[in-house]
């Protein structure tokens, strides 16, 4: 009997083993699923297994020492000089760079209300949200509906520097009287914007990679450049030396280090604050003060009411435990968004996103807070913050920060969404959709109507192929526009700007080294490979008619959703989103906005050896 109650024990704990092995595998499948953007093959499981790497909401490993980066290894004998880096062209078609015209007035203003309508419907029924193709549409060519100027003595620039939301909004600590006017950035000069200068806030930990340099490439790309600061927030709870060791012991960040110095790059040490300031007013959101204060203190301070003080000069603040700082339910990002928002405003960004456009337009206006919709959820509070706005110190900012700290730090944007719709004050926190900063997110999540986007794109994995990958399935289906005009039919060799003779002088005299194990290097000769005549019919990774111009008009960005450990393959989308901006830092091409760069130079993105 014992014997028998034994063997079936036995095979109650092997069920209960089998059962959470496939629990494991279901859950390893989808990080997998979240990371790549597509279901990965039995090879991809053996040979490339997930590493977490957050920067975006709700994972909390960015940059971590241990990730396993892509090979840099060169095999040389697999170079193919018929077909290589430095000879294929670029593109079959000639690009458009300027295809977005004139960049915005300094004080043009984007209707956020008439952006949510158009592209969600009413508020009840939310009919046009998964119509993403019919809102990027609008967004590209219904400018003169959402954009407008604001009336004369209303306009941002007109106001005194000293009544900006933002710290420093006048390049002199708002000292001046009034802004001065518009200067240019140069080589030298950073410029002067002639209104608000609009803080912009990322946050990283551990070395920079490919993905911080796409970032602020795109920023410097699309943005204007005089009237915006970088702010890169390091993680100094985990690692004190955290901007030290980005400014002097890292290789890839040293090629922004002219920015740091010119000021365009802020780098922030990120502690989490023991005590934020409130803005003045009821911040107890309804409950109510102490009938009868506490004590001072020795500070001349007094507890008002459950977590906040009030000081000699009746500034009230929010006050944190020690564990409270030091014990996350989330991620750590997804705290810092919120806090760094509050104390200075302006826009937070996941490192993970693509700028496209000029985002000022959606940052100025007096109702500038917004985030984005989760996917295709239909609920009023299922938000997504990877994009997001509020105005510093604000009733709205203070109350979505009280709350996540009243939940025990939580502030996973869902969470947050049903706290603010529970508290009706969700419409005070405008909830874009995913056709404004992620096109292809409810397309990924099977609840989009109507047209595909273009480029259709299903996964997030699309984006980074360029072998056997042209036409990507149904990626043109809904292209409407003009036939593009054959690089074959121009003078150029393929490539769209004309490098110049020093260059090329100065490519004859050197070769590239290129490390390929710990012990030996192999000399390459990149003029030698640049110069070998190019046949299209040998090479694995073929140009193609994708250019930037068809890469989700009217998106503001582009979010690459994770996926820390790929590197884009030659020709792929992003491929082509990294050449034109080297082709903009380094070649005299043009950005989207018909300008030429006159800044510090930019070394172009290294090249990934592993696609030969």
């Amino acid at each position: 009997m014992a014997k028998k109650s034994c063997a079936k024990s036995f095979c109650s704990v092997l069920q209960s083993v089998f059962a959470a092995a496939g629990l494991y595998g279901l859950l390893y499948l989808g990080v997998l699923v979240i990371q790549r953007g597509s279901l990965p093959s039995p090879k991809d499981l053996i040979q490339n297994p997930p590493t977490l790497r957050p920067g975006s909401p709700s994972s909390d490993s960015v940059g971590q020492p241990g990730l396993r980066l892509p090979s840099s290894k060169l095999k040389v004998e697999k170079i193919n000089p018929a077909a290589n880096w430095f000879n294929r062209p670029e593109s079959l078609v000639v690009p458009r760079d300027d295809y977005l015209g004139k960049r915005p007035n300094v004080d043009t203003v984007a209707n956020l209300t008439k952006l949510v309508e158009e592209c969600r419907g009413s508020y009840e029924n939310i009919e046009k949200m998964p119509y993403v193709y019919d809102c990027l549409k609008y967004m590209e060519e219904g400018e003169k509906e959402y954009f407008y100027t604001p009336a004369r003595g209303e306009r941002a620039s007109e106001q005194p520097p000293r009544r900006a939301e933002y710290l420093n909004s006048d390049g002199a600590d708002n000292s001046l009287d009034e802004y001065p006017s518009y200067k240019s950035a140069s080589k030298d000069s950073i410029g002067q914007c002639n209104g608000p200068i609009v803080p912009y806030h990322v946050y990283w930990t551990g070395p920079a990679t490919w993905r911080v340099e796409l970032f602020i490439k795109s920023h410097f790309y699309t943005q204007n450049i005089p009237c915006v600061r970088l702010w890169l927030w390091l993680d100094g709870d985990r690692d004190p030396k955290a901007v030290d060791k980005m400014l002097n012991h890292d290789p890839l960040f040293e090629k922004f280090l002219p920015f740091v110095e010119r000021g365009d790059i802020v780098l922030k040490t990120w502690k989490f604050p023991s005590r934020i300031p409130l803005p003045k007013g009821d911040n107890t959101d309804g409950v109510g003060y102490y009938k009868t204060p506490g004590k001072r203190n020795s500070k001349n301070e007094t507890l008002v009411a459950d977590g906040l003080i009030r000081d000699a000069n009746d500034q009230e603040w929010l006050v944190l435990t020690e564990k409270q700082m030091t014990f996350l339910p989330v991620a750590v990002s997804d705290a810092v968004r919120f806090v760094v928002l509050h104390l200075s405003g302006g826009a937070y960004f996941d490192m993970d996103v693509v700028m496209l456009r000029d985002m000022r337009p959606l940052l100025i206006g007096d109702e500038h807070s917004f985030a984005e919709r989760w996917g295709g959820h239909p609920s009023p509070g299922d938000y997504n913050t990877a994009i997001m706005s509020l105005t510093a110190n604000s009733s709205l900012s203070s109350y979505l920060l009280r709350g996540g700290v009243r939940m025990g730090l939580n502030f996973h944007p869902r969470v947050i969404g049903v706290m603010s719709v529970k508290d009706r004050r969700n419409r005070e926190f405008h909830m874009l959709e995913t056709a404004a900063f992620d096109p292809i997110w409810t397309e990924f999540n099977w609840d989009r109507l109507g047209r595909c986007t273009v480029p259709c794109i299903h996964d997030y994995g699309q984006v980074f192929k360029g072998k056997n990958a042209f036409p990507l399935k149904d990626e043109w289906d809904s292209y409407e526009g003009e036939q593009l005009k054959l690089a074959s039919e121009t003078k150029s060799r393929g490539h769209f700007w004309e490098i110049k003779t020093k260059r090329d002088e100065e490519i004859s005299e050197r070769t590239t080294t290129t490390e390929i194990s710990t012990q030996t290097a192999v000399t390459i000769d990149r003029d030698a490979l640049s110069k070998a005549e190019y046949r299209i019919e040998q090479d694995n990774y073929p140009p193609t008619n994708r250019t930037l111009e068809n890469f989700f008009r009217g998106a503001w960005t582009y979010h690459v959703h994770n996926q820390w450990l790929k590197n884009p393959e030659p020709s792929s989308w992003l491929n082509v989103v990294q050449r034109a901006q080297d082709g903009f830092f380094s070649h005299g091409r043009l950005n989207p906005y018909g300008e030429k760069w006159d800044g510090p130079a930019i070394p172009e993105y290294e090249i990934s050896w592993e696609y030969t």
